[in-house]
């Protein structure tokens, strides 16, 4: 989404479509279109203004934390839906899909490449503000929640479900962030907070299933299926 933003506005600059005054008012003189066809052939825009295919590990990234966005985007309707005791938390993952926007601008704003204004438009999380309030919100939570003593399953109902599985997506989204954060090609706080998320996120799941009166499954090694004695020597008999 994101890219998507980036691409809007420069189709408004190319086609004379907008007059941005100050403030928030935006005056429209036309409607563009959506799509712009400038990556028809593969490429597509950083915000440095730099093209590289669509294949490269920053759109992987971008990518990877777009879907993660809209994991938490149904979740979120999932939690709107049961309702009972997650107003908060509802509340949070909006305000989180907001920060993934964010996010999305810092890796789209290569680190070690781009102007001085830009990356101090698009830092993230500088003093750590935003890591600790994942911090608060999952102490409060989990305050109320019952103590692990086994490995859970995702269960739990439909919201506590969901949220499961955009915390697996944080986890992935996190894999893609590293190298780059390693390489100092985004800001490694983006690093520290995805992988806050998706603790977030865990407690979140475990707190819509305790909201719900619904309870988790839980991590039991399967039996092996017995076989009877002499069950090979009977079979052989009987074929025979």
């Amino acid at each position: 989404m994101t890219m998507y933003l980036g691409a809007f506005r420069a189709t408004l600059r190319r086609t004379g479509n907008c007059a941005f005054s100050t403030g928030t008012r935006v005056l429209l003189a036309g409607r563009p279109k959506i799509y712009t066809k400038t990556g028809d052939k593969g490429t597509s825009a950083l915000f440095t203004g730099e093209r590289r295919p669509k294949d490269d590990v920053v759109f992987d990234a971008l990518g990877t934390n777009d879907e993660l966005s809209s994991s938490i985007g149904l979740a979120r309707e999932f939690c709107l839906d049961q309702g009972e005791g997650l107003n908060g938390m509802i509340g949070q993952l909006e305000q989180i899909q907001c920060l993934l926007q964010d996010i999305g601008s810092n890796i789209a704003t290569p680190r070690d490449s781009a102007t001085a204004p830009r990356l101090a438009r698009t830092e993230f999380d500088s003093d750590g503000q935003h890591v600790q309030d994942l911090e608060t919100w999952i102490d409060t939570m989990d305050q109320e929640l019952p103590p692990l003593t086994s490995f859970i399953l995702p269960s739990g109902g439909k919201a506590a479900a969901a949220l499961h599985i955009a915390r697996s997506v944080s986890r992935r989204t996190e894999r893609r962030v590293v190298p780059l954060a390693q390489e100092q090609r985004v800001d490694k706080s983006v690093a520290v907070y995805l992988n806050r998320l998706s603790d977030y996120l865990f407690t979140c799941g475990r707190y819509a299933a305790m909201k719900a009166g619904r309870q988790e499954a839980v991590y039991k090694k399967p039996r092996a299926p017995r076989v009877k004695k002499n069950s090979s020597i009977a079979t052989a008999s009987e074929e025979e």
